[in-house]
Formats: C-alpha cells, sequence, structure tokens
C-alpha cells in the first residue's frame, strides 16, 4: 500500500507539477476573498461609520427590533427613548440602522 501512496507523489520536484497541484487553493482562496470577505469588510466599515455619527435626535433600531429616538450618547452607551417616557439604555455597536438610513443609500 505505500508503494500506491509513493507513487502518488512528485518524484523530481518538478516546479510544473507543483504549481498545478497548488493552483486550485490559491483559486479558491482568490474566490472567498473577493466574494466573503472583501464584501464583509466594506459593510463592518459602513457600520462603523453610522455608529460614529449617531448624535441626539436620531431615530435608530437595535439588533434585537427595538425602535427609539437616541436622548443620550456617552462612549459606549446610548440612551434610548422608546415612548410613553421609558428610556433604555443600549450598548453603541448593538444599534443596527438609523431609520431613513436606508432611504438615503438608493
Amino acid at each position: 500500500m505505500t508503494s500506491i501512496a509513493y507513487a502518488a507523489t512528485p518524484q523530481g520536484g518538478d516546479l510544473m507539477s507543483v504549481l498545478v497541484s497548488v493552483a486550485p487553493l490559491v483559486l479558491i482562496f482568490v474566490v472567498f476573498y473577493f466574494l466573503l470577505i472583501l464584501p464583509q469588510k466594506k459593510k463592518a466599515q459602513e457600520h462603523k461609520k453610522m455608529l460614529e455619527s449617531i448624535q441626539k435626535g436620531d431615530d435608530v433600531i437595535t439588533s434585537g427590533g427595538i425602535h427609539g429616538k437616541v436622548v443620550g450618547v456617552a462612549d459606549n452607551v446610548i440612551t434610548l427613548d422608546v415612548g410613553d417616557k421609558v428610556k433604555i439604555k443600549v450598548s453603541r455597536e448593538y444599534i443596527a440602522q438609523k431609520k431613513g438610513a436606508e432611504a438615503a443609500q438608493k
């Protein structure tokens, strides 16, 4: 059985055979980079810019689906007025989007 495995490996270290065996892996990495990694980076950068631009008076939606108006902004905590004199504090990174922001992008 070892002679079969030994016969399957390139013996002479031929450069062309090494390139042919490595090329599919490189191609898969390139495809993953352009289809998955690059769009994810772009989306994360846009989300970070949106979080930095939050000010008092903005209407936002949290990642949990809570809609509210920003009444207080600290470093990492945002206070939302969700109606009927109810205010909650939310970590800044859990703000999913600003209301009306999707209309501005179109």
